[in-house]
């Protein structure tokens, strides 16, 4: 049996199907990290580690798991103890958002929204830190959001759970210090994904007014940013200047702001 020192790390990449997820998982298969990859289709997640496999000579895991269940932490859990896989870098990159007035939106979507963005990442969390604390050693990227610093009008909840996973983020990354385990925020302004078609925003003026990233600079951004153990990432300098100014203006303001950016475009 391979001492600890020869085991080869693993990531454990959920959402990497597609987008950040899809892009992040490259670049710790380059590194040599052999890959848990987690969504809900698993052709897809199949496909993807095949190819990385190949290229990279690293092992790929295709877990299906769709993370709007509540029983599906544990189901992935208990996969990774069946298996004897130990993570060395948990990626928390699953989510989604749902465009529209509260008192419009689907209620049972937005439940969804919440198990997937908040419960089933902080679950996720709790079953995998215990093994990286006891080993000294590991990383946890949480995918979070610009939406993070201020309040969303017409996607509230979608905004509200970025709040919180910032919040959860430095709050434990501080809590971490001096454990040999890092805790990193990446915070992406607008990207080019199929985030807001699954929204149902594409008619917002969020992404005409503001710069929209490509999906493979903001994974390789936050994958920087984790290596090299910061507590937060804002691709890009729009967004980081953003980000910090809305620390400054009055609240009432802000919001208003948001909402004349998250209405949708007037009619030619």
């Amino acid at each position: 049996m391979a001492s600890t020192q020869e085991r080869k790390r693993t990531a454990l990449i959920t959402g990497a199907s597609s987008g950040i997820g899809s892009d992040l998982a490259p670049l710790f298969a380059r590194d040599g990290y052999d890959l848990v990859l987690v969504a809900r289709t698993e052709a897809k997640l199949l496909e993807l580690g095949d190819e990385l496999s190949r290229k990279y000579k690293i092992h790929s895991t295709p877990i299906a798991a769709d993370l709007s269940d509540p029983k599906a932490p544990v189901a992935i859990w208990d996969q990774l103890q069946m298996a004897g896989i130990e993570i060395d870098a948990l990626v928390n990159n699953a989510g989604f958002g749902l465009y529209g007035p509260f008192l419009e939106t689907a209620l049972d979507r937005e439940l969804q929204m919440i198990q997937v963005n908040v419960t089933a990442l902080t679950h996720l969390t709790k079953l995998l830190l215990p093994g990286m604390a006891a080993r000294r050693s590991g990383r946890i990227l949480n995918v979070a959001s610009t939406a993070a610093f201020q309040p969303g009008p017409l996607m509230a909840v979608y905004y509200a759970t970025k709040a919180y996973v910032l919040s959860f983020s430095e709050a434990l990354a501080n809590e971490l210090q001096d454990t040999g385990v890092t805790v990193t925020a990446l915070c992406p302004g607008p990207t080019e994904t199929n985030f807001q078609a699954a929204a149902q925003m594409e008619e917002s003026k969020l992404f005409s007014r503001l710069a929209v990233m490509d999906s493979a600079t903001v994974a390789r951004l936050g994958y920087e940013g984790l290596m090299s153990g910061k507590s937060v990432v804002i691709p890009g300098a729009r967004n980081r200047l953003l980000a910090r100014a809305v620390r400054l203006l009055p609240r009432g303001y802000v919001t208003k702001v948001v909402r004349s950016i998250q209405d949708r475009k007037s009619a030619a």
